[in-house]
């Protein structure tokens, strides 16, 4: 077996221990370190922003989801986003399982980190990073949980090169496969950690 399908196959078997958020609740605050390709960042997270949303990252994270995540759409001085897995059938998971929208106590300023969405109760795995004051986006309802503490210079060094071209539909029935095929230069996360609870 390869290494790549070895890769995968540990993320599969570490996401069928996946818990809803409902059954596992997150610490009131921790953090993770995103290991990527243009740098190491660490984002605090506060539960009390949103909880449900702190509760599914909690989970998401452990569970190794974010691990190879492409950072497949990235709109300078907006966002950077990510959360869509290399593993079409470990995404169908979780696609399938939204969680109910958080009320909005913070406010989309520069370094916070949001869950996407689809519409009212849809946030699954998405997640953005505001490149920029967003509060615009609060009256719309998206809710950040948490804030980049450490190394917002390399969220800025992400790379805008193919802006918002990655078709989300192929990235989620075709996995990384689709990514590294079409828009080789996307930079990526290497590992997502838990590094203080």
């Amino acid at each position: 077996m390869t290494r790549r399908l070895l890769a995968l196959a540990g993320i599969a078997a570490a996401f069928a221990l996946f818990a809803p958020p409902s059954e596992a609740a997150a610490p009131e605050t921790y953090k993770v370190k995103f290991e990527t390709t243009a740098g190491d960042f660490t984002v605090a997270v506060t539960r009390r922003l949103a909880p449900k949303g702190a509760d599914q990252f909690h989970s998401l994270v452990k569970s190794g989801f974010y691990d190879g995540c492409r950072f497949f759409r990235v709109v300078p001085r907006f966002i950077v986003q990510f959360g869509i897995t290399g593993d079409p059938k470990v995404q169908a998971k979780v696609r399938n399982a939204p969680i109910k929208d958080d009320p909005v106590r913070a406010s989309n300023k520069k370094g916070t980190l949001t869950f996407a969405t689809a519409g009212p109760n849809t946030r699954t795995s998405q997640l953005f990073i505001n490149l920029a004051d967003n509060t615009f986006l609060d009256r719309q309802g998206f809710s950040p949980f948490g804030t980049v503490v450490e190394g917002m210079d390399a969220v800025q060094k992400i790379t805008p090169e193919y802006g918002e071209k990655p078709d989300q539909g192929k990235i989620q029935s075709r996995g990384n496969e689709y990514l590294t095929a079409e828009f080789p230069k996307l930079d990526y996360i290497k590992k997502a950690t838990i590094v203080e609870d």
